[in-house]
Order: C-alpha cells, then sequence, then structure tokens
C-alpha cells in the first residue's frame, strides 16, 4: 500500500506498508497493516520532517460518527523528528486526527541533542514537536554544548546546482 496525502498542491504525508487488510461492517471500517507501517510526514515549507515506523498498525473508522478517526501504531515503533532530531521509542502510540496529536500511556524513551529522557506516558503534536513525558525517571540532560556545531539536515538536502 502507498499512499500520498497532498493539501493545496503540496505532500502532507506519505504512508507506506507492504500490506493492508480492511475489515468492514455496518458501524465500523478497520484497516490493519500486520506486516508494519512507515509514516513520512512534511512539514509546511514540504520538507520532511517525521518518521514514523512500527511492527503492525490499525486504523479504525466509527461510520455512527461517536468516535474519533484513531490510528494505532504497536511493536517497536519508532518516532524521528528529523529537524528537531529528536527519536521516541515506545511500543505503543496513537495518533487522533481530530486534535492533531500523538500520544501513549505506554513506557518512552526520548533522545534528543539535550538529553535522554524516559517515562511512562507522553504527548505531543502530529509532528512529534514538543513532546511531553509524563511520569519520567533516570532522566539525564547534556548542559554544555558546543555552539559552533553545524548541524546538516542530510534527508533535506537539495545539494550544490551542477555546472552546464
Amino acid at each position: 500500500m502507498f499512499s500520498v496525502q497532498t493539501k493545496n498542491g503540496k505532500v502532507e504525508m506519505r504512508i507506506e506498508a507492504p500490506l493492508m487488510e480492511t475489515y468492514d461492517s455496518d458501524t465500523l471500517k478497520t484497516d490493519f497493516f500486520p506486516k508494519g507501517l512507515s509514516v513520512y510526514a512534511y512539514n509546511e515549507e514540504g520538507l520532511l520532517e517525521s518518521l514514523v515506523f512500527s511492527d503492525n498498525a490499525s486504523h479504525k473508522v466509527d461510520k455512527t460518527g461517536k468516535t474519533d478517526d484513531v490510528w494505532s501504531a504497536f511493536g517497536n515503533v519508532m518516532i524521528h523528528n528529523v529537524l528537531n532530531r529528536e527519536t521516541i521509542e515506545t511500543d505503543t502510540i496513537y495518533w487522533d486526527e481530530t486534535k492533531k496529536e500523538i500520544y501513549t500511556d505506554c513506557y518512552v524513551k526520548l533522545y534528543s541533542p539535550d538529553g535522554f529522557m524516559q517515562g511512562y506516558g507522553m504527548r505531543a503534536d502530529d509532528h512529534a514537536r514538543n513532546a511531553i513525558l509524563h511520569k519520567p525517571f533516570n532522566s539525564y540532560g547534556v548542559t554544555v554544548q558546543d555552539s559552533t556545531l553545524v548541524v546538516i539536515d542530510s534527508v533535506n538536502f537539495i545539494g550544490a546546482f551542477p555546472k552546464n
């Protein structure tokens, strides 16, 4: 399965999965991704901002309109914000399309240039910006940073123009 979501001609998201199974009833439509799911989210400028990888995933749509559209990814979930250089690892993550947020109550590890944090429970916006860990423990921060450090975004780097 390969899907691209655009808005006003700009790519917002790309979703890839080796296998997608759909089950439909009168009140509920469920899509399962038993062989994993990869999500690539782009920011307003069109740069790749977030990556999500998981072993399994599902998407449930309530046809009655009583509950929100929620995606769930489970099994070795890795969320990486390319621009902030932050990586989140957990077992299960939920994405609420209506509220535009991702969340979990599971054990979470958060790696960033500022240090390492871990805890139970996390909330962030749908691009994995501004992640907030709930019930943190045994975390550490990096207090000294090199102010001359040059960071190159190799994913979004276009490169020099070739000579003609």
